[in-house]
């Protein structure tokens, strides 16, 4: 039988638990997508430890728990795996004014990190 009629877990973060999955972060309510963002096994125990998003910055290259600074943080209300249980989906509520670092001109957090898109060759901003 594969990963995908197994009900057991089989995530594989590599031998030192260091490979990094993607995980797609949802509005558990909207379904708005906030934030793709990776995981390894440090931050995927995190999250279910503590119950809020944690990823893995590959950026600052170290555990980063979404809105520790900031204060918006996200509360994991389910997590989804895919079939071949090498991506996630965490469906979230948010705790604070946003989900991206990027803040808007009054110096809120913007709802998603997809507040632009691209028209006519340029970005423009969509919020809500």
């Amino acid at each position: 039988m594969g990963k995908e009629y197994t009900t057991e877990l089989l995530i594989n973060f590599g031998e030192d638990g260091k490979t990094l999955l993607p995980v797609v972060t949802q509005d558990y309510k909207t379904k708005e997508v906030l934030i793709l963002s990776f995981i390894n096994e440090e931050a995927f125990r995190e999250t279910l430890r503590s119950g809020y998003a944690t990823y893995w910055s590959r950026s600052r290259n170290e555990l980063w728990k979404k809105g520790l600074t900031s204060g918006d943080m996200l509360k994991v209300e389910e997590i989804r795996i895919n079939c071949e249980q090498n991506s996630f989906l965490f469906l979230v509520t948010p705790q604070g004014k946003g989900a991206c670092h990027a803040k808007r001109e009054n110096g809120d957090a913007h709802t998603s990190c997809y507040y632009r898109r691209i028209k006519d060759g340029k970005l423009e901003i969509v919020e809500k």
